[in-house]
């Protein structure tokens, strides 16, 4: 079988050739990696099924707390959950 690589004499693509395949791993890895610090983070994280307001809504619904507990729990959570900048401003929360 010939193949331009094993015919170097000048005139095939070279031996630089195979760097294409790490240039695409590396364009894979990096694809990865921001995806693991961004998008898929997010997914994963705040408003999760584990989040504390997640929780207290889960925990009115099954009757574990009275409405009067949901309200008082939920304030001081969503109080917590402002940004300083929030607060200063006197803006509410949710």
């Amino acid at each position: 079988m010939y193949t331009l690589l094993a015919d170097w004499d000048g005139n095939g693509p070279g031996p630089w050739i195979l760097l294409f395949p790490l240039i695409w791993i590396a364009v894979v890895v990096l694809v990865i990696t921001v995806l693991r610090r961004t998008a898929w983070r997010r997914a994963c994280g705040h408003g999760g099924a584990d989040h504390p307001l997640s929780v207290l809504g889960r925990r009115y619904a099954e009757g574990d707390i009275d409405a009067e507990e949901y309200r008082a729990k939920r304030a001081v959570l969503s109080e917590s959950s402002q940004s300083p900048r929030d607060r200063a401003r006197g803006g509410g929360g949710k």
